[in-house]
């Protein structure tokens, strides 16, 4: 005798109907950007440095692009993603390197934020990449003071990371306005036109 056949039950049709997780244009376009910028930041952190926290910061100009042409919210999906992936790829996640870029990337998007709403003319690429560096690394020490180094004698580095911040901020916003021109001068390319049902 052949055993029945099981049945879909109401509850693992409401189970799929619950997994099935709709993606949007913008999400597409939030996991590329989002992979430019941590293949940047895998970059970023072969290069060597003279001091522990001097970095290019190359991962910054994606999150500048982005913020820039489509807005700070997407800048911040951006960012946080980055930020957890890079850490994990690195086998730093939830480690103290994980939680001084994720303070510098917050207090970057919180500084970034006003700019966001500055027309481009009064608030350039290049002072919003300044800007960003410079509360980036001001986010990073002021955890690492509270957190991992609790002595005053830790300011006297700011000099030197708020020169490294202006240097690499500068940088890092002439080639994020450089490729804002380019996409701006370039003709837009039309979204792809969703696949059609088809009809039985």
């Amino acid at each position: 005798m052949t055993p029945p056949a099981p049945s879909s039950t109401p509850g693992a049709a409401a189970l799929a109907d619950t997994v099935a997780i709709p993606l949007t244009a913008e999400d597409y376009r939030i996991a590329r950007l989002a992979a430019a910028a941590i293949g940047l930041a895998l970059v970023d952190a072969v290069i060597p440095s003279p001091l522990p926290g001097v970095k290019p910061g190359l991962a910054n100009i994606v999150t500048l692009v982005v913020l820039l042409r489509y807005g700070w919210g997407a800048a911040a999906w951006v960012s946080g993603l980055r930020v957890v992936a890079g850490s994990l790829l690195l086998g730093q996640f939830l480690a103290p390197g994980f939680f001084l870029a994720a303070a510098g990337a917050l207090a970057s998007l919180l500084a970034l934020w006003p700019a966001a709403h500055l027309p481009r003319r009064w608030f350039g690429p290049v002072t919003a990449s300044v800007l960003a560096a410079l509360a980036h690394i001001g986010g990073q020490l002021l955890l690492a003071r509270l957190w991992l180094i609790p002595h005053e004698g830790l300011w006297v580095l700011l000099p030197v990371f708020a020169a490294a911040a202006l240097f690499f901020g500068t940088i890092n916003g002439l080639i994020a306005a450089r490729l804002l021109a380019e996409a701006d001068a370039s003709p837009a390319t039309p979204p792809a036109a969703p696949p059609s049902p088809e009809k039985s």
